[in-house]
């Protein structure tokens, strides 16, 4: 970027050429196997993200070493199950900080602690939902919000769901994330109950026609409680910073 301003200032380029070579700059071509985005903390708010489970295991080895080679800014893999997380583990450079989180089965490279400003609740329905809200929550915290959870408190047993979401009204959450398989029908249900946007994230967690999470988001899309904003089935991650993009435009952090 230095070079590229100086060249401004020696009038080698003029304004408009400068700043198209700025927004290149933030591009990092990796041997034709994957684009980062080097400054996405710096103009979204949260790491560069790269969901794993596609990509041979050697890319994606190479994504992340040569990431560093330029940056040292944390990177979140996403949907990482914990044998390739080892494999890396005894693969990366051991100056990079890892912090592995088994049940979202996400991993924070050099992780960046941050002061938490604003609150963001995440429900599940059941205990088979903790795994995308173990990914929410981490990409939420990444993001320098607060995560307030509560899990297994859906409507099978729904007299567990009213303290749990009166304390995270009481904490001044600006939106809460909600996850559920089976039939789906918890956010419904707490889109009900509180004034704050909720995301409904359908997890792929039920059997016969239930199979695979597709009544579940279905379910989500036909709710008859507005204020309801769905992503795609399993997508803690994208429930996450929609979530804080919520609190972001309320200049909470």
């Amino acid at each position: 970027m230095i070079d590229i301003l100086k060249k401004l200032q020696n009038g080698e380029i003029d304004i408009l050429e400068c700043e198209n070579l700025i927004k290149a700059n933030n591009i990092l071509e990796l041997d034709e196997i994957a684009n980062i985005d080097i400054k996405r903390s710096q103009r979204a708010g949260f790491p560069e993200a790269i969901f794993s489970p596609s990509k041979d295991y050697d890319d994606l080895l190479s994504i992340i070493q040569k990431y560093y080679e330029e940056n040292d800014d944390a990177l979140i893999i996403t949907k990482l199950d914990e044998a390739r997380f080892e494999h890396l583990k005894e693969d990366l450079d051991s100056s990079l900080s890892l912090d592995y989180n088994k049940r979202g089965e996400i991993l924070v490279i050099n992780n960046q602690e941050k002061e938490l400003k604003g609150s963001i609740g995440i429900i599940t329905a059941g205990t088979s939902d903790i795994n995308i809200a173990e990914e929410a929550k981490v990409i939420i915290e990444q993001g320098g919000c607060k995560a307030i959870t509560s899990y297994d408190v859906g409507v099978a047993g729904i007299h567990r769901l009213f303290p749990k979401i009166a304390h995270m009204i009481e904490e001044n959450v600006k939106a809460i994330v909600v996850c559920a398989g089976m039939e789906g029908a918890l956010p419904s249900v707490v889109a009900g109950l509180v004034y704050v946007p909720v995301i409904g994230v359908p997890t792929s967690v039920g059997y016969g026609v239930g199979e695979g999470g597709f009544v579940a988001l279905n379910s989500m899309l036909q709710s008859c409680a507005p204020g309801i904003a769905v992503v795609n089935i399993d997508n803690g991650f994208g429930a996450a910073v929609f979530a804080l993009s919520i609190v972001r435009t309320q200049n909470e952090i």
